[in-house]
């Protein structure tokens, strides 16, 4: 067989369509795959996931604001990992020839709305401009989008996280630790893990999770393996007024794990990670090693064996 009637021919040349967004000759490809063999796994995994996004689609043009659009792509993206969890393992080159049909699709419709607005973007625009370029792959054009939007939203864990991943991609690891640390501490929840790409934050995510941590807990976790791992090593030195912001977050979250038993598991790893920060921040200051102590027993009661890792 040569690569027109090959199965392997085929299903490259349905994914070399997709990337092209041309889902409708994706189908026509596949659908001749199948009639060689109806029974190949990766055949069936992609008309399931092509035919699924057709749907989408269809729906997608339904929808005339280009804002909304490119939202609703954005948004059936994270609905169908929930689909793949049903089809069985995944074929990673599926995916990412899905991946940049989706993001393609979305990017055209943000695009419109910037040569529209011109030189006045909004920050949430930019932010989507720059996650759908990471998800087509380029970089660069992410990089650029996403520093933008991140100038504006400098206490969005989501954006930070974001172009945290970028940086990752490009291999600015430095950049990468530091603004995934950022992003943990901002607030976890609101940090995508199904979004990232990079091997920095996916390798951590999957060492925590084999530790049996599942969301919402798991984003809870990860910055604090992430200090334990050696991963998030990159630290700054804190103002005065953020000090100040640490100290009273971790005045309210002690306070709420008191009032709030059942919320121990989001609220322990939450502390936990507070006190990571503020003993950095005592170590670069010099300050008396009795308020060292004093953290280090605090963590000693949250967990033990999170404090016999740290200290060894």
């Amino acid at each position: 067989m040569d690569a027109e009637t090959s199965i392997q021919g085929l299903l490259q040349k349905a994914y070399d369509n997709l990337k092209t967004s041309d889902a409708s000759s994706a189908m026509a490809v596949l659908e001749k795959a199948l009639q060689i063999d109806f029974e190949d796994p990766e055949v069936v995994y992609a008309l399931k996931c092509v035919n699924w996004w057709i749907e989408q689609a269809k729906r997608g043009d339904e929808i005339r604001d280009c804002f909304d659009r490119g939202e609703f792509y954005l948004t059936q993206w994270k609905a169908f990992y929930s689909f793949l969890d049903r089809i069985g393992p995944p074929y990673d080159r599926c995916i990412y020839a899905i991946r940049r049909y989706v993001f393609s699709s979305a990017l055209t419709c943000f695009k419109q709305l910037a040569l529209v607005g011109g030189d006045k973007q909004d920050p949430e625009l930019h932010l989507r401009i720059g996650r759908c370029y990471k998800g087509v792959g380029n970089y660069e054009q992410a990089l650029q989008y996403l520093e933008e939007a991140a100038a504006s939203k400098k206490d969005d864990a989501e954006t930070i996280s974001e172009l945290a991943d970028v940086y990752a991609l490009v291999d600015e690891v430095r950049l990468a630790k530091a603004l995934f640390r950022e992003a943990f501490f901002i607030n976890p929840q609101r940090i995508d893990l199904r979004s990232m790409e990079s091997d920095l934050i996916l390798r951590l995510q999957q060492k925590v999770q084999e530790l049996g941590y599942k969301s919402p807990e798991l984003e809870e976790w990860i910055p604090v393996y992430g200090v334990l791992f050696g991963v998030f090593n990159i630290k700054r030195e804190l103002r005065a007024i953020e000090l100040g912001k640490l100290k009273q977050s971790i005045f309210t979250l002690e306070n709420e794990l008191r009032d709030r038993p059942d919320q121990q598991n989001i609220l322990i790893p939450r502390l936990i990670n507070r006190y990571f920060w503020l003993i950095d921040h005592y170590v670069r200051a010099g300050e008396d090693a009795s308020r060292i102590d004093e953290l280090l027993l605090k963590i000693r009661v949250l967990d033990k064996s999170i404090y016999d890792r740290y200290i060894n």
